[in-house]
């Protein structure tokens, strides 16, 4: 899994390791089939100070699959990263049980 951290001008580029951690955790269980996550991170803001002006967008790209997107803003960016990574595994979790059902004929009809 390659993971890529991509900033605006008015976003700190300093936890780039301690982010790369955080998503690594989360995206563990699906690692095997992700073969590339892209984090951006932007302050909407710019320089002003307001709550909830930190943007995290998390793409996950699959193995033969399109890629699964969520986006989160919170007031700061360990915060917005950590709940954007949460979405995404939902998503992923979904996604995939979802594929799992349609290939082994469960599920609801």
């Amino acid at each position: 899994m390659q993971i890529q951290i991509r900033h605006d001008g008015n976003t700190p580029g300093d936890r780039n390791q301690r982010i790369s951690g955080i998503i690594e955790d989360v995206l563990a269980r699906h690692s095997d089939q992700i073969t590339t996550v892209e984090v951006h991170l932007a302050d909407e803001d710019g320089p002003k100070n307001a709550d909830g002006a930190i943007r995290c967008t998390i793409e996950v790209r699959l193995a033969g699959r399109k890629p699964t997107a969520v986006t989160h803003h919170a007031s700061d960016v360990m915060s917005a990263v950590d709940q954007a990574a949460e979405k995404v595994l939902r998503a992923l979790d979904h996604q995939l049980d979802r594929s799992r059902d349609f290939t082994t004929g469960e599920g609801s009809r």
